[in-house]
């Protein structure tokens, strides 16, 4: 397949912005210390992920179980926000005595903001595994029940009725119906959370777990090493946009959603 523009076109701003930095760094602009130049980043990064044997450090080689440890903090807090939301979700989106039950309560947590919960989680929970999790399911419960709940209740209520008159049951009518159009709504909450439980798991991970990429920031920060911050700081957008992708795929094999 031959390369166009189109295809071009999602690294073009990426290659702008390196090209601006290596510009910065190159004239000196901002210090070394403060912002490394695009190479010396490279060299760290390639250190970090184990393929460069000559720049040797404590860190060395460490990406993997970092992104290991990290990934499955994710996995668990983004399974235990989403387990519950999504059916809670589409209840309270077809049941007017559920939205009313849950709505106030629900609406009072999603005001409080996240580093709001990180003191009463870290004395509740300590500082490690539980925290993170928590954390990460705090996060990521509100986007899958407010887009689950939006996409339920905005069925027609004529396809409902024309299933019903079909001979569907409530339950096939769910299932075939309510379902299929709440999907694509639901679908991009899922996204969402993904985007937040990833953001939530640098806050948990900044609290002083002895591992992760989160962790891993915290430690560059402390020890002045900027170049492996920004390493951090790639390897958790890489590996969020991996996920998401996949998160994606899995998505497009459910009904009502855009093959």
């Amino acid at each position: 397949m031959r390369w166009t523009a189109i295809h071009l076109l999602p690294w073009l701003l990426p290659l702008l912005l390196l090209g601006g930095w290596a510009g910065v760094c190159g004239l000196a602009l901002v210090p070394d210390w403060l912002l490394p130049s695009p190479w010396r980043v490279l060299e760290t990064l390639t250190a970090y992920l184990g393929m460069n044997t000559t720049k040797n450090a404590g860190w060395s080689g460490c990406f993997w179980p970092d992104a290991a440890a990290s990934l499955g903090r994710v996995a668990c807090g983004y399974a235990l926000a989403a387990i519950p939301a999504i059916p809670l979700g589409l209840l309270a989106g077809r049941c007017a005595w559920a939205e009313r039950l849950l709505a106030p309560s629900l609406n009072g947590i999603r005001a409080v903001p996240g580093i709001s919960w990180l003191p009463l989680v870290i004395l509740w929970c300590g500082i490690g595994f539980v925290a993170t999790v928590t954390l990460i399911a705090l996060a990521a419960f509100f986007p899958v029940y407010f887009s689950a709940a939006a996409g339920a209740a905005s069925v027609p209520s004529s396809l409902t009725a024309t299933g019903r008159m079909l001979g569907l049951s409530r339950a096939a009518v769910f299932r075939r119906v309510v379902l299929p159009w709440a999907m694509p709504q639901l679908a991009a909450g899922l996204r969402v959370a993904l985007g937040f439980s990833f953001a939530y798991l640098v806050l948990g991970e900044l609290t002083g777990v002895p591992d992760g990429l989160g962790a891993r920031i915290m430690d560059a920060r402390m020890n002045g090493q900027a170049d492996l911050l920004i390493c951090g700081i790639v390897c958790i957008a890489c590996l969020g946009a991996a996920c998401d992708r996949v998160l994606l795929l899995l998505l497009r094999r459910l009904p009502g959603m855009v093959r």
